[in-house]
């Protein structure tokens, strides 16, 4: 495993159209391997393949598991989520303002609008078919990844874009 350089705003591989995965291989699971190690290291609860300058549509995303994270989103806490191919099939018509960053943006924060529950199709990473649904905080997590793999940034639909102040690290976690 490695740790990758996060690419950023600069660069256009962040703004186009990941490939879709069709190969489930020892290079692709080396992929996936890097992709977790950096998120973890970074730290982040969540990175898509563009923000390693892959352009390969695959996600992985993690929530905390400290003492708090685990009283406030039970059995998500710590649980890591690989999804190749990831798609929203449904999404609530609620919508949630919230707080978000980026790994790929660092120093900035924006206020977005997100479906409070959704539900994704995709592949594990071994190929199989997964579905997963998702809430709250989970939710907004898979939907900034999934944005990521279609060009989209966090930036680009938020109502609000400000630079990052002391205040801001306990209550917008990073991407």
């Amino acid at each position: 495993m490695a740790i990758r350089e996060i690419i950023r705003l600069d660069n256009p591989i962040l703004r186009k159209k990941a490939r879709r995965v069709v190969s489930f291989d020892d290079r692709f699971q080396q992929l996936v391997d890097d992709m977790v190690e950096t998120m973890l290291a970074a730290p982040g609860v969540g990175l898509a393949a563009p923000q390693v300058a892959v352009s390969q549509r695959v996600i992985v995303v993690r929530l905390p598991d400290d003492e708090d994270s685990r009283q406030e989103y039970g059995p998500e806490a710590g649980k890591l989520y690989v999804v190749a191919n990831p798609e929203i099939i449904k999404a609530s018509k609620e919508m949630v303002e919230g707080i978000e960053g980026c790994l790929s943006i660092p120093g900035y924060y924006g206020r977005v609008d997100r479906h409070e529950k959704v539900v994704i199709t995709g592949q594990d990473r071994h190929g199989k078919p997964l579905r997963i649904k998702a809430a709250g905080w989970l939710a907004r997590v898979f939907q900034h990844e999934i944005d990521h793999l279609d060009g989209r940034l966090y930036i680009d639909i938020a109502s609000e874009v400000w630079e990052a102040r002391p205040e801001d690290a306990e209550e917008a976690p990073l991407e």
